[in-house]
């Protein structure tokens, strides 16, 4: 038996767990809800909300349900469940349920506990291995809440109409100019003179603790405080951001950047809108649609050409590439795309993939959290190994990547650029597209004999490539799964020897 404290519990889930126990009552009687309704004199559709959580009776009424059900009236009340209800007990007491944004993909919580109602046992496995994988891999509650975000964004192909239009209203609004390069000081006059900001281009001190932190928003005195280290692009972004806050009307935000600590789901979506927001205002969709038709009818691939659009806005390549990923799938069909960004230290032999977006379906380079070497035949990687080794201020290359124990190549563009913010450190930032007869159609320049063809894999660990010179680790999967065949071979053999 498992006993909550009354004051331990939500209303809603006192509701929810009374609701369950009609329902399991009923059940066990082999009574529907019209046989109940019946019985009872309450109207189906009343019994309905009471099972689902909706709606908790007064006295009279569950005095009626006890009588009909035949069970005391003590029992009904009580927040004590039996064993079969126990693992949802164990469920609400836990939160969990809190910490994941159902509403956002149109799910209610009632039909999830209706669900787990209805298989307590087998869905409370299941429910408990996620969590207990999450704890084994470290996810934070803040990473599960980015994780929720990344596939908000991947369900959406990362493309949010609303927040297109909301941009032009803005532009429209304050007379901005969509087809050029949008300023910092535009943007600052904006977020003064429209909004009574305070802003102190200095205002962060100089600790190494806070060297990530570009921003501070002190909303009792709109006083924006900036990094003395934040260049001209990262300044305007953070101000397209500021707008987007509050041009939309939205309060509930996180107030620092890069650093941020979540304290709910609402602030992870609403820290995603305003970078939408920014994005799409720095880099506007229709301007950057017309050159990218252009750069993608060429038979062969310009690096010129490329770095033309990139530099006809006010923005970070990172900006850039993250603009690609809400353009290209919805204005160019390009639907099996992913984007990397990756981080590395000077003399260190880790790369760590900090974010990652996947449109349509998981794409072969995806992060891992089992301490395998990703492939350094990446294009991520080696671009970001060369900014490192030559102390570059930027690197970008090109290649196919032909993953080799599948069918699959990708085109894929990378940047790497030097972190201002932290001594010897990089990052890279790539976008990749699944090579088919769709993208030849698309990008010109898909089958240009100068790019690269690079065989790569996904770990080292799980690589069948052979004498790869940049192999980091054994292929420990792959000769484990070798074992596994040659045990199963021997035990199918010991069968039939015995079996005649």
């Amino acid at each position: 038996m498992v006993t909550f404290e009354i004051m331990a519990i939500a209303e809603e889930y006192i509701r929810l767990i009374f609701g369950l126990k009609i329902k399991q009552i009923r059940t066990e009687k082999d009574l529907s809800l019209f046989g109940l309704s019946k019985l009872s004199g309450l109207s189906k559709s009343y019994l309905n909300e009471i099972e689902k959580g909706k709606k908790y009776p007064k006295t009279d009424k569950i005095i009626k349900l006890a009588e009909t059900l035949e069970v005391p009236y003590d029992q009904l009340v009580s927040l004590k469940l039996d064993k079969n209800l126990a693992p949802i007990g164990e469920i609400l007491q836990s939160g969990i349920l809190d910490e994941i944004p159902l509403e956002l993909f149109g799910i209610q919580q009632s039909d999830l506990i209706d669900i787990i109602a209805n298989a307590p046992s087998k869905v409370n496995a299941f429910i408990s291995t996620i969590i207990e994988i999450a704890q084994h891999y470290n996810m934070s509650r803040e990473g599960f809440y980015l994780a929720s975000l990344r596939s908000y964004q991947e369900a959406h192909n990362n493309f949010f109409r609303d927040l297109e239009d909301q941009v032009i209203r803005c532009a429209n609004s304050y007379q901005l100019d969509l087809s050029g390069k949008i300023s910092s000081s535009e943007l600052e006059e904006i977020l003064r003179e429209e909004y009574g900001y305070t802003i102190n281009n200095a205002g962060i001190p100089n600790h190494e603790e806070l060297d990530n932190l570009r921003s501070v928003f002190v909303p009792s005195t709109k006083t924006l405080l900036l990094s003395d280290r934040v260049g001209e692009a990262q300044k305007t972004f953070i101000y397209a951001k500021e707008l987007g806050y509050q041009f939309m009307n939205i309060s509930e935000r996180p107030y620092t950047f890069t650093w941020i600590r979540y304290d709910n789901f609402e602030e992870v979506l609403h820290n995603f809108y305003a970078s939408y927001f920014a994005g799409a205002l720095i880099i506007p969709r229709n301007h950057l649609k017309d050159h990218l038709k252009k750069l993608f009818a060429m038979k062969s691939f310009s690096e010129k050409a490329f770095h033309k659009i990139m530099n006809l806005y006010n923005a970070s390549p990172e900006s850039f590439y993250q603009r690609l990923t809400n353009v290209l799938p919805k204005d160019f069909g390009m639907q099996n795309v992913f984007f990397l960004r990756f981080t590395h230290k000077l003399g260190l032999e880790r790369f760590n993939l900090v974010k990652e977006l996947h449109i349509t379906h998981q794409q072969q380079p995806h992060a891992n959290e089992i301490n395998e070497h990703y492939c350094r035949r990446w294009m991520a990687i080696k671009t970001l190994k060369r900014a490192a080794k030559e102390d570059l201020e930027y690197a970008f290359d090109i290649q196919i990547s032909d993953y080799t124990d599948t069918d699959q190549q990708y085109l894929v563009f990378t940047s790497a650029t030097k972190d201002p913010f932290r001594e010897d450190y990089y990052r890279s930032i790539g976008i990749g597209f699944l090579v088919s007869p769709a993208l030849e159609k698309k990008i010109s320049f898909v089958n240009d004999s100068k790019i690269p063809k690079v065989k790569v894999g996904v770990t080292c660990e799980s690589c069948s490539l052979k004498d790869c010179d940049v192999r980091m680790a054994p292929p420990k999967r792959l000769i484990a799964k070798e074992k596994y065949k040659r045990t199963a071979t021997l035990v199918e053999d010991i069968v039939k020897q015995h079996s005649s």
